[in-house]
């Protein structure tokens, strides 16, 4: 399993888009997803982050697994944790089970992620919600740079600052291999 962490902004969907590209038999596997059904089976989460609750982390982990186990492909992860407790959780739990995971950061400088994050017109049919989601990325700025101690000793770390998606799959690739 390849996971790539990272905040918004920094190519985490892209990286994996290139990397699913190349790597043949990969698959994308989003546990933004396990969140989404959630949220929909515990509404009273609604409000939360999902990543808050416990049977999201158990969730996640046994969703790997099972998705390895039933495909044998290679999973790319292209999801933000920021919490060290979380990741340690997820992450124990999918090794325990004899799966391996390549945990990457994806970095850039502040003002790169600002920037790609005000350019990107997600939701172009709701430029009042576009607004709104690309306020609440801004707000979650702070939440990774407190994270990066941690992150920088768990993770290879890559800068995306002046990468295109296609040399961060490459700088990816190498990791791999090394």
């Amino acid at each position: 399993m390849i996971w790539l962490n990272g905040t918004f902004g920094v190519g985490k969907s892209s990286t994996a888009d290139e990397l699913l590209r190349r790597i043949p038999g990969s698959r994308r596997y989003d546990p933004e997803e396990v969140g989404f059904l959630l949220r929909q089976l515990l509404p009273e989460t609604a409000g939360g982050d999902f990543q808050d609750i416990p049977a999201w982390r158990y969730l996640v982990a046994e969703t790997a697994v099972a998705l390895h186990a039933h495909t044998g492909a290679q999973l790319i992860t292209p999801m933000t944790l920021l919490r060290k407790k979380y990741a340690d959780e997820i992450f124990d739990a999918i090794v325990g089970h004899g799966l391996s995971i390549t945990h990457i950061l994806l970095h850039a400088n502040t003002q790169c992620l600002r920037d790609r994050i005000t350019g990107h017109n997600m939701f172009p049919e709701d430029p009042q919600h576009n607004q709104r989601v690309q306020a609440w990325r801004l707000d979650h700025l702070p939440d990774y740079a407190d994270a990066l101690p941690w992150l920088r000793t768990s993770a290879h770390v890559i800068d995306t600052t002046y990468l295109s998606p296609a040399q961060a799959a490459d700088a990816v690739l190498r990791l791999r291999v090394t």
